[in-house]
């Protein structure tokens, strides 16, 4: 779903445009020619930007100093645009069906040569894209659980994955990502969807996204009383504790991965565990907004979205969560879903299916 201008989503149009105003300062420039499905959907308070899932942007935007807004739309998609995507005061200019949209107009600050300024531009949620991202991730960890709550040892991992998927269209939102692992492949990182049966354990990793925003969770479930498993899970949330301990505004994202790496050999499994897989990081209006990794220097900002990964063989756990007020607030967990608490996060346990 779109936000319209009375969901408060123009109120936060202005912050928005504050902030590039503050880019266009830094930079010494006259406007900002933004181009990314990321910033575009930022800016105009969750449009939808592409046609195919993942696709390049169908419009950009060149934003002035003085916050006059003028968005370039192909020809085919302009009215769609107008009519269901794109709200309030802005200026429209039209472009061929086959024209690129890509290169910035003379004079215009092309967004690649700010893109870190834009990204940390995005990083601080406003209220209106608080209060739907707790909408989208209320909505979608209750689709999680309907899906699993139903699933059958015998479905393959495309079955499975295929529910997921219409489950996200059921709720409004679309998949950017639908993983799912069979107890015979619980040890691959990214498990796209085979003809694989689900058997005694099985993974569902997603991320839907809904008015711009993605939301991230992985969830278990459990066909068998096996509790093999149990001991790893338990040590593998300790890292996950450490990754939110860690997450502190002021923070640059390497150091943060620095802790969570130390926690993987505090919690017994080794000083190189996290280099099997990647660890996450913020999110917001893309999956990993970036993706965390030695050599970011992103900082950790008050009401900034995350989306924390740890991995380890058979074992994983993940929720996108916001950074507010010293503490950890989780959007993706449905109330009926298991939990155990962890140092005071509530913290999802495999959903028990056995008889």
């Amino acid at each position: 779903m779109t936000l319209h201008p009375s969901d408060g989503a123009q109120d936060d149009r202005a912050a928005k445009i504050t902030r590039l105003r503050g880019i266009l300062s830094a930079k010494s420039a006259d406007a900002i020619h933004l181009t990314s499905g990321a910033a575009l959907s930022w800016l105009f308070d969750g449009a939808r930007t592409a046609v195919p899932l993942g696709g390049p942007p169908v419009f950009s935007a060149r934003v002035d100093r003085d916050g006059q807004v003028t968005v370039t739309a192909l020809a085919n998609e302009i009215d769609r645009l107008a009519e269901e995507e794109i709200h309030g005061a802005v200026s429209w200019e039209v472009a061929p069906w086959y024209a690129s949209l890509d290169a910035a107009p003379p004079g215009t600050l092309p967004e690649r040569d700010a893109h870190d300024l834009v990204r940390a531009a995005r990083a601080a949620l406003l209220p209106a894209e608080t209060a739907r991202y707790r909408r989208l991730g209320k909505d979608t960890a209750r689709a999680v659980t309907e899906v699993l709550a139903r699933a059958q040892p015998s479905w393959t991992e495309r079955l499975l994955a295929g529910e997921l998927v219409r489950a996200a269209y059921a709720i409004g939102a679309e998949p950017a990502v639908a993983l799912t692992a069979g107890e015979t492949r619980g040890a691959v990182p990214h498990p796209i969807p085979t003809d694989a049966a689900l058997g005694a354990r099985a993974m569902a990793v997603v991320t839907f996204v809904r008015d711009g925003l993605h939301v991230s969770m992985s969830r278990w479930v459990q066909f068998s009383r096996d509790a093999s498993h149990a001991e790893t899970e338990s040590a593998l949330r300790e890292v996950e504790a450490d990754a939110f301990a860690a997450t502190r505004p002021g923070r640059h994202l390497d150091a943060v991965l620095t802790d969570i790496a130390g926690a993987y050999d505090r919690h017994g499994f080794g000083p190189d565990a996290w280099r099997a897989h990647h660890q996450g990081g913020p999110t917001g209006y893309a999956g990993r907004d970036p993706k965390a990794a030695p050599d970011s220097t992103d900082t950790v900002t008050e009401t900034q979205a995350f989306a924390w990964n740890p991995w380890v063989p058979h074992a994983k756990t993940e929720d996108t969560v916001i950074v507010a007020d010293g503490r950890i607030d989780v959007l993706s967990l449905d109330p009926d879903w298991p939990t155990t608490t962890v140092r005071g996060v509530a913290r999802p346990l495999p959903l028990p299916r056995g008889e």
